[in-house]
């Protein structure tokens, strides 16, 4: 098996009460920049729930330097906006995040899962 360099996670959150309106412009926005200017994000869906209040956003990166421009773009353009319409519940991180990637994400404490088989298509 190919040794895997992607690293994933799943975000599980809520949209806070009253929120729903900023938080559907919030994501067209982070979605289109993403999309625009991270060639290194290979997937970045967001699901909301049929309650339209919870709400899961799967990411996965090529590797660790490609979630770090991720989280730096993050950081800077939408992390204050981004926690003022969602609630943060649990994350669960998977692949082969390196330490940059498992500090950066460290006040979540999102255990981390390494793949031991599989295949991706992308």
């Amino acid at each position: 098996m190919k040794k895997a360099t992607h690293v994933a996670w799943m975000f599980e959150l809520a949209v806070i009460d009253g929120q729903r309106a900023a938080f559907d412009a919030l994501i067209a926005e982070m979605v289109e920049a993403t999309e625009q200017n991270e060639p290194g994000t290979l997937e970045y869906e967001y699901y909301l729930g049929d309650d339209g209040r919870r709400c899961h956003l799967w990411e996965r990166y090529r590797d660790s330097d490609a979630a770090m421009i991720h989280l730096a773009t993050f950081g800077q353009r939408f992390m204050e906006r981004f926690f003022t319409v969602l609630a943060p519940e649990r994350m669960t991180l998977y692949g082969a995040p390196d330490e940059r990637v498992r500090a950066a994400l460290g006040d979540m404490s999102p255990p981390v899962m390494v793949r031991k088989a599989g295949f991706s298509r992308l």
